[in-house]
């Protein structure tokens, strides 16, 4: 059995991970298959935006608790590979929490570009109330989405979000409807894949190095060579001039 799925249509790469019986909890051999399935994605220049959702009834429940038992820095880097490969891609990325997101499976969400949930989804550091010290970026990931108010009172305070408590703290940019969530991400996804691949891809860049510029004007600098670059594109002019077309019919 793959723990793995992975499917494609309409420019969007869905990667489900697959193991419902053990909640699709992060082992070396699925981290293996996360990291396969994302070489195969970037390489496949049709892609234009990658999904992450698990096998009902989970999203990712964690690392394995017996891994866990055992762990040495080495160890534990391989399992973080899985998401990390997902948070490092220059593509742009969803992930559709569909039901429990667990430590290392919460990482997995916070990897992802943006977050979509589930009504059922549950958002659960988890770390401390198994005595175990936050790994694989989580305090940092948390506290830039969600703010350091958030990052204490779920890592600290144990707090576990819903979909809707997570939307209302903007952990997620949207809560929907269980049996809406597929149908959602896939068409938000689509939307992105739509676009020219090296326009996204160098579009996503440009946002995460706004991170580290504080002043508008640095701001209106770091933008300028990319624009100019994509004016000079050939997909500009065939855009521009099917929208012209579209103003003159009005």
């Amino acid at each position: 059995m793959s723990l793995v799925l992975l499917d494609k249509s309409d420019g969007v790469a869905t990667i489900t991970l697959n193991n419902p019986g053990e909640r699709n909890t992060l082992t070396a051999p699925m981290v293996a298959e996360i990291i396969a399935a994302m070489d195969d994605i970037e390489a496949d220049e049709s892609m234009g935006a990658v999904v992450v959702t698990g096998a009902a009834p989970a999203f990712c429940a964690g690392a394995n608790l017996g891994n866990l038992a055992e762990a040495t820095g080495d160890s534990l880097k391989n399992i973080y590979a899985g998401f990390l490969r997902i948070a490092y891609s220059p593509l742009p990325t969803l992930a559709a929490v569909n039901g429990a997101a667990v430590g290392a499976g919460m990482n997995l969400a916070l990897g992802c570009d943006v977050r979509v949930a589930a009504r059922r989804a549950k958002f659960d550091t988890r770390f401390l109330q198994i005595g175990i010290h936050p790994g694989g970026g989580h305090t940092w990931m948390l506290r830039r989405i969600a703010g350091p108010q958030a990052a204490m009172a779920t890592v600290i305070f144990g707090e576990i979000l819903d979909g809707a408590e997570a939307e209302r703290i903007g952990l997620a940019w949207k809560c929907v409807d269980d049996d809406q969530l597929v149908t959602y991400v896939h068409d938000m996804a689509a939307r992105a894949a739509s676009r020219p691949r090296e326009l996204l891809k160098v579009t996503k860049r440009t946002i995460q190095d706004m991170a580290l510029v504080t002043e508008h004007p640095a701001a209106v600098e770091r933008e300028l060579d990319p624009q100019v670059w994509s004016t000079r594109q050939p997909w500009f002019a065939e855009m521009l001039a099917a929208l012209q077309a579209k103003i003159t019919k009005k």
